[in-house]
C-alpha cells in the first residue's frame, strides 16, 4: 500500500472536530435532547472527543454511547453478494426514544455500516431523529445515506483507501489516502 497524501494532520483534525461540535450544538439548539453514538473503533473515539468539546462549549455533558459493528470488510477486499455489517455490541445507557441521535463514524463510504447502526438504534427505541457525523466522506455510496456533519469531503477512486490514525490506537492523529 502506497501512501499518496496526508489529508488531515493533527491540527486539521482538531479543527474539524471542533467545527462539527459547534454544528451539532447549533443545529439541535443545544444538547438537551441529543445522544452521541460512536461506531467502534475510531468512530467511538471521535464521539468521545466531540463529547469533550461539546461539554467545554455548553458547560454540561452530552449523553453518549457506542456500537460495535463488525464488517465483513467489504471496504477493503473483493466484494461478494452477502457481505453485510453485523452489530456485535451495543453500549448505550441512555433512552433514545424521542431523542436526536447523532451517529459518529470515521469514514463514510458505502453506507452499509451506517445502515446497520441505524437499525441497532431503532431496536433500542424510536428516536425523534437520527443524524450522522463523519470525519471523512469519501463518496461511493451504495445506499441513500448522507452525513449531516462532515469534517472533510474527499472524492476517491475505488482503488484508494482512506486510513484514519488516532492517538488512542495509532499513537498519532492524521488521515492518509493510500493506494
Amino acid at each position: 500500500m502506497e501512501e499518496k497524501a496526508v489529508l488531515l494532520d493533527d491540527q486539521a483534525m482538531r479543527r474539524a472536530l471542533t467545527r462539527i461540535a459547534h454544528e451539532i450544538i447549533e443545529r439541535n439548539k443545544g444538547i438537551d435532547d441529543c445522544v452521541l453514538v460512536g461506531i467502534k473503533t475510531r468512530g467511538a473515539y471521535i464521539a468521545k472527543r466531540l463529547a469533550e468539546r461539546i461539554a467545554a462549549i455548553e458547560g454540561k455533558e452530552i449523553a453518549s454511547g457506542e456500537l460495535d459493528i463488525t464488517l465483513y470488510r467489504d471496504d477493503l477486499s473483493v466484494k461478494t453478494e452477502n457481505q453485510q455489517p453485523l452489530v456485535r455490541q451495543i453500549d448505550i445507557q441512555h433512552d433514545v426514544t424521542n431523542k436526536k441521535v447523532v451517529l459518529v463514524d470515521d469514514v463514510l463510504y458505502t453506507g452499509r455500516t451506517v445502515r446497520a447502526a441505524m437499525d441497532a438504534v431503532m431496536d433500542l427505541g424510536r428516536p425523534a431523529q437520527i443524524q450522522l457525523a463523519v470525519l471523512i466522506d469519501r463518496g461511493h455510496r451504495e445506499l441513500p445515506i448522507r452525513a449531516d456533519y462532515v469534517g472533510k469531503n474527499i472524492p476517491t477512486s475505488s482503488e484508494e483507501r482512506i486510513v484514519v490514525h488516532m492517538n488512542e490506537t495509532d499513537q498519532e492523529d492524521r488521515v492518509l489516502i493510500t493506494e
